[in-house]
């Protein structure tokens, strides 16, 4: 058995099973090694250097979590809450509820599409805007899944499609090593490479707005970021807490730091007075931990990758998938996109993911009469497969540290499960039949 199937198998598992995501990684991380021969010693020795790839990510979003307690401090999700309150009206207008609902899941969005190109900030606007807006969430009864799916939609489609920010980086990785595996490709084809697919993800989004997440679904109003004693906002407050944000977006984009970004934007809020001072390091220890989550996963997620790199299983894997396939078109396609599928939903990247499979499938794509074109649908689908979905991707655990923020959403069931289900599967659908047609 390949260890980086049963490691992948073994980590869901124990997370739908509702095991802690952090020990379903090392339990994965531990088998995979065994079975794949690195022995108990050098596995955990390999998982220990691994995971200090994750100290930089986990202390950015450890800051940020301090930055969005801050923010909270002066007042803005009162504003939200009452800014709302007043559009959905005293008397609870149903008309102007499911405007009030639009809107914000609009909003959201909007910001997440735009963290990946207009503004590449990728994460880092979650636990700013998300934890504020659970008042109004909760207010009107708005399906957290629902929010966890548009999110991830967010953070995913607008990189594999457009060549812009993040986009850019990842349709630069498809052509390099597209390049270097035999088939060099011109950047302008991938955007249209990847329309269908994307296509697929759209219809996805547009099931789980309309279909799936439209009913209410109540939560405990008493469980809020902030204590439940009343925060007074102010015009002061406001202009701050908006300075302290565009300079924390500022400082990100100049640095290329979540770290120094973070710092930036609680500096501003301590300086100017818009927190007390005496106050500031409850409320940075109370974001410390409302983001701990997230960074503990990311390291055991680094680990977890250096483990399955070090077996040298997923190049067999990789191979093994294409001996099995034989000559038949359409079985190729699916089982690559399948193979990406598990690489990914294993290492929590897409970037990662694309120089493992390009060295194994552009050849075979080749070998088998693929079009230039349908490789391109491949490689890139098989890449982007997984990143939805998986438990130690920062596109589920980004939503999920928002929206957890009072203890109320669950990351396998509530962020991994909904978005895995609406947005792999017609990525495969849609990438399998773009394939077959180009």
């Amino acid at each position: 058995m390949n260890a980086v199937v049963i490691a992948v198998l073994i980590m869901l598992i124990l997370s739908l099973l509702r095991v802690n995501v952090v020990f379903a990684l090392i339990a994965g991380a531990l088998a995979g090694g065994v079975i794949g021969g690195l022995g108990l010693n050098e596995t955990v020795s390999i998982f220990s250097d691994g995971i200090s790839g994750g100290a930089n990510i986990a202390l950015s979003y450890a800051l940020l979590g301090g930055f969005a307690v801050a923010i909270s401090y002066t007042g803005i999700p009162n504003l939200l809450v009452d800014f709302v309150l007043k559009m959905v009206g005293r008397n609870g207008d149903s008309k102007k509820k499911k405007l009030s609902k639009a809107l914000i899941v609009f909003a959201i969005l909007i910001m997440a599409c735009f963290s990946q190109n207009v503004i590449p900030i990728h994460i880092a606007f979650i636990p700013i805007l998300i934890p504020p807006l659970l008042k109004v969430m909760t207010e009107l009864e708005i399906d957290r899944r629902l929010i966890a799916t548009v999110i991830t939609f967010g953070l995913t489609a607008p990189y594999i499609l457009l060549p812009v920010g993040f986009g850019l980086q990842f349709h630069e990785v498809i052509a390099q090593n597209m390049d270097r595996s035999g088939m060099a490709i011109s950047m302008g084809d991938i955007p249209k490479a990847m329309l269908m697919p994307v296509g697929g993800m759209v219809l996805g989004l547009l099931i789980a707005v309309f279909f799936s997440y439209r009913k209410p679904r109540r939560y405990d109003e008493s469980k809020e970021v902030v204590e439940e004693e009343k925060v007074e906002y102010s015009k002061r407050a406001m202009i701050l807490a908006g300075i302290s944000i565009i300079a924390a977006l500022a400082v990100q984009l100049l640095l290329e730091s979540m770290i120094f970004g973070a710092l930036a934007g609680i500096a501003v809020l301590y300086v100017s007075g818009a927190v007390k001072w005496k106050e500031a390091d409850g409320l940075l220890n109370d974001g410390m931990k409302m983001m701990a989550f997230i960074g503990f996963v990311m390291i055991a997620a680094s680990g977890f990758a250096a483990v399955l790199t070090e077996t040298g299983d997923v190049e067999s894997l990789v191979k093994g998938t294409a001996d099995a396939i034989g000559g038949n078109k359409a079985l190729a396609a699916l089982l690559m996109l399948v193979v990406g599928l598990v690489v990914t939903m294993g290492i929590g990247s897409s970037f990662a993911t694309i120089p493992i499979i390009a060295a194994i499938f552009v050849p075979l794509c080749m070998e088998l009469g693929f079009s230039e074109f349908a490789t391109i649908i491949i490689v890139g689908t098989a890449g982007a497969l997984g990143d939805a979905g998986s438990p130690a991707s920062d596109s589920t655990l980004g939503p999920t540290a928002g929206l957890n923020a009072d203890g109320q959403h669950n990351h396998i069931w509530d962020t991994c499960v909904p978005t895995f289900l609406h947005y792999n599967i017609p990525l495969v659908a849609f990438g399998w039949i773009a394939a077959m047609i180009f």
